[in-house]
């Protein structure tokens, strides 16, 4: 979702003020601050996404409130999943975010009877009684109806969040979408793709899917009684969600209520809890509070894991050592006979096309992200290799044509393709190629898993992954994306790890928590990335093979697919292994070269 920085009302209170209530709301990716008066009267509001630097964000926001406001008196106090962390280290306050969300509807609000927060990672729905305790529902194992999910599907269609939203308001279809766990719904949209529903339907289907989702999973038969109070992020900025919920719950307008400043209620909260503190420190005191080194220490340090590697040079030795399997190349202008065969790997988010001469050397290679066209991505590819034949003056006869993966029925039909073939065979074919003596082949990819055991030349067994996506690329590229990296520079820091994290084998959610329970404790961003590294090759190994013996893998080990573009995987399959991998210089081609030997 889109960050969103307001300051308010600060100018007419400067000096005048003896007294401030600051309340912070540290989340999942989110950092909301309210600084509010002595009748809880919100006089400044900051709302930003952290990118996992919580703590800068905090002091940043600390300073400027200081520069606008003066060095008054503070009452301060934490709340958030995230905060409880900052709360230990700095001996400050905490309380718990529905309890800070209870005293804002208690004080602020006491004619609502239901209320709903939609957060990055959580949901929460709290039923009020008159006479009665607040009844607390909260979403459990499943990010289904929240705003990382909601952001899943946008980066899945390739639109911004303000885009997304537009889009959904142009819908004239809904369709059904599975929004309980983000694997499924992403085969529920790329599905909708393939079909070409317009990306605006798409759009409303997601946002109707996660309404639905929010309210079976916390109303659990409980009928939501109006007033209804909404707040959280993607209520505040997706006017669309805030629809598709209302006509969800069937209650007429004057039913909802929204405040001026939904999206950091917890925070206000917060601050009307700090309100009742006895003590009080100057702001800049607070500043210098958290301006402290604090020493933390590691806990669990008998289940840290293993580094990747002890120092520079063992890695250059390594990095030299995965040198032996490249593909065969040869420049277009240098080829004699102009006849070439096609591989196309039509994957569930990427597309990869290789070109090889009569001798299997490769002269075109093509990788992009489907981003939602399977089609168009192929399309492109194609028409790029023409161009580089054109540019050569080489007319190039097809000899033979082939396409494998997620799309494969689609792809040979739209371009009229010789073949197409099973990934595990075109897997099998590229490796085989490399290496006779391959005897298990371990392909990555997206969102899927495939594993191949080989014996005196023949598959014997084939293993995948099944409805879940923790270990395949995807999983990686959300934590990357989640703590502001690109991917490729994500998997690089990871080389750097001392400590890395033991973070299980898990799902995402579970795994965020995990991260976040780490960061808490002081890990570095190179310690997480290490420790997801070793998490993708653990989910393999005992989740996807549920493997006893090491033995069954045999001698010769290949891994393919774009997630062994991440070197600290490959070392980490090593290393859990205590065998040597074989990779080539391009993991992630090797369905579409396996294809390009079939045609």
């Amino acid at each position: 979702m889109n960050s969103s920085l307001t300051h308010i009302n600060y100018s007419a209170h400067k000096f005048k003020t003896p007294l401030i209530n600051i309340g912070l709301d540290a989340g999942s990716t989110t950092i909301k601050v309210v600084v509010s008066d002595l009748q809880n009267t919100i006089i400044y509001k900051d709302y930003r996404r952290h990118y996992a630097d919580i703590l800068g964000n905090l002091k940043e926001i600390l300073s400027d409130i200081l520069d606008k406001i003066g060095d008054c008196p503070v009452k301060l106090c934490i709340t958030g999943s995230a905060g409880m962390g900052i709360a230990e280290r700095y001996k400050v306050p905490f309380v718990q975010e529905v309890v800070a969300s209870c005293e804002v509807i208690s004080h602020q609000f006491p004619e609502i009877k239901t209320f709903v927060d939609i957060g990055g990672e959580d949901s929460k729905m709290i039923f009020f009684k008159s006479g009665k305790t607040p009844d607390i529902r909260m979403n459990g194992s499943c990010a289904g109806g929240t705003g990382s999910f909601i952001d899943q599907m946008a980066t899945l269609l390739n639109v911004s969040m303000n885009e997304f939203n537009s889009l959904a308001e142009q819908a004239e279809t809904i369709y059904p979408i599975a929004s309980r766990c983000g694997v499924f719904s992403k085969t529920d949209v790329q599905n909708l793709l393939a079909r070409n529903i317009s990306k605006a339907d798409i759009a409303a289907s997601v946002f109707r899917a996660v309404s639905m989702q929010v309210i079976t999973s916390l109303a659990r038969g409980y009928e939501p009684e109006g007033k209804v109070f909404l707040c959280g992020g993607p209520f505040t900025f997706i006017p669309y969600l805030r629809k598709a919920f209302i006509d969800e719950i069937k209650m007429d307008n004057s039913e909802i209520v929204i405040s001026e400043n939904p999206e950091v209620t917890p925070a206000w909260g917060a601050a009307i809890i700090a309100s009742d503190q006895q003590e009080s420190k100057l702001l800049s005191e607070y500043l210098s509070i958290f301006n402290k080194e604090v020493k933390t220490v590691l806990k669990d340090t008998h289940n840290q894991l293993k580094p990747l590697f002890n120092d520079q040079q063992e890695y250059a030795e390594w990095l030299k050592s995965k040198e032996e399997y490249q593909f065969p190349r040869i420049d277009i202008k240098d080829i004699k006979n102009p006849n070439c065969f096609i591989g196309i790997d039509s994957g569930s988010t990427t597309t990869k096309i290789i070109a090889t001469d009569e001798n299997s050397r490769v002269f075109y290679h093509y990788y992009t992200k489907n981003k939602g066209f399977s089609l168009q991505a192929v399309t492109v590819g194609l028409r790029k290799l023409f161009e580089q034949t054109q540019e050569a003056g080489m007319e190039m006869n097809v000899l033979g044509s082939c396409v494998t993966g997620y799309g494969e029925d689609l792809i040979k039909k739209a371009f009229h393709l010789d073949s197409g073939m099973v990934e595990t065979i075109a897997h099998y074919m590229s490796a085989y190629h490399f290496n006779k003596d391959v005897s298990f082949i371990l392909d990555i990819g997206g969102q899927d898993m495939k594993a191949a055991f080989i014996e005196n030349g023949v598959i014997k067994r084939v293993e995948i992954n099944e409805a879940c996506s923790s270990g395949c690329g995807s999983f990686i590229e959300t934590f990357a994306n989640s703590l502001n990296y690109s991917v490729p520079d994500f998997s690089k820091i990871a080389l750097k790890s001392k400590h890395p994290c033991d973070l299980g084998t898990r799902c995402t959610v579970f795994m965020n928590s995990k991260v976040k329970q780490s960061q808490r404790e002081g890990a570095s961003v190179e310690d997480i990335s290490a420790g997801l590294g070793y998490s993708i090759v653990k989910n393999c190994l005992n989740k996807v093979l549920k493997l006893k013996d090491v033995k069954e893998l045999g001698g010769h080990i290949m891994v393919q697919g774009g997630t062994f573009r991440n070197l600290s995987v490959i070392r980490a399959l090593e290393i859990e292994l205590g065998k040597e991998i074989m990779v080539t210089d391009y993991p992630e081609l090797m369905g579409a070269y396996g294809a390009a030997l079939y045609a």
